[in-house]
């Protein structure tokens, strides 16, 4: 009960202040008037500074935030490529023995030793399983192709044995690979002129 009694009497007391100032304000001279509007063009005006202020940090969140999201993306993208093409180095040093292997079975292909060749040939097809797996693929390059200076690499250019080899490729002097979807090895080609 005194509880209440206390917040009534405090409510009556602010509503006493109010009216008493209410009051003092209208019997106030016009300085008093100028005062008070002068004081609510200023508080308007902190307003509309602040508000300002407000949406230019707003603004500078939101650039912040996009940017930060842009390196992100930036970032993850980079690393999935890295991851793609990581061992990169390794299969282009490992090319030239997979160039081995392919002349060697052609060589042992033209022997009497059978085993010998089933042998080397297992080795090769397992060698070349591994680095597909990892992301090489062959470039296709065949004779009668039509040569492509962005996929092929023209070594040389003889005269066509035919007219229809005229701008085509007439012989694969090296084979060509792709790792993912880049070329880590152009196929070496001769051109018909």
């Amino acid at each position: 009960m005194q509880e209440m009694s206390k917040k009534d009497k405090t409510e009556e007391m602010e509503e006493v202040l109010s009216n008493e100032q209410a009051v003092n304000g209208s019997e106030g001279t016009g300085d008093n008037a100028e005062q008070n509007t002068s004081e609510k063009g200023q508080e308007i005006s902190n307003e509309d500074r602040l508000e300002n202020e407000l949406g230019k940090e707003k603004d500078k969140f939101l650039r912040l935030f996009a940017e930060f999201e842009n390196y992100k993306k930036r970032t993850s993208k980079e690393r999935m490529d890295l991851f793609k093409t990581a061992g990169q180095e390794v299969i282009v040093s490992l090319l030239p023995v997979m160039d081995d292997f392919e002349r060697a079975l052609k060589e042992l292909s033209k022997s009497s030793e059978n085993e010998l060749f089933t042998g080397v040939e297992l080795i090769h097809n397992k060698f070349k399983e591994t680095l597909k797996t990892k992301g090489l693929e062959e470039v296709e390059a065949k004779e009668g192709d039509n040569f492509d200076a962005e996929i092929h690499d023209a070594i040389t250019q003889i005269p066509a044995p035919n007219k229809k080899l005229v701008g085509k490729i007439i012989d694969v002097v090296e084979k060509g690979y792709r790792l993912g979807d880049k070329i880590i090895r152009h196929p070496k080609v001769v051109v018909g002129n």
